[in-house]
């Protein structure tokens, strides 16, 4: 999947699911849209489900480390190149 599809898919997920407002690319999902542990676990669960694939418990722990929107679609990518080898 390319980054524009991904991104076009999670930014879907954010407006529709977490009721996001005109989210930007680089917006602190904590601080601009109150984004906490419970709301990454469920994204989690609808990135898997988009993926096609579950995650691995180490791609979850390394999932906490996102802080934007880039910061989700550079680890999807990275998740997908890795599993591509």
């Amino acid at each position: 999947m390319t980054r524009d599809v991904l991104q076009g898919k999670i930014l879907t997920i954010l407006v529709q699911d977490f009721e996001f407002q005109q989210p930007d690319l680089d917006d602190n999902l904590r601080d601009v849209h109150g984004f906490d542990s419970i709301d990454a676990i469920e994204l989690l669960g609808k990135i898997e489900r988009v993926l096609g694939f579950p995650l691995t418990r180490e791609e979850k722990e390394k999932a906490m480390e996102i802080r934007t929107i880039n910061d989700i679609l550079n680890y999807l990518e990275t998740i997908q190149q890795g599993r591509a080898q």
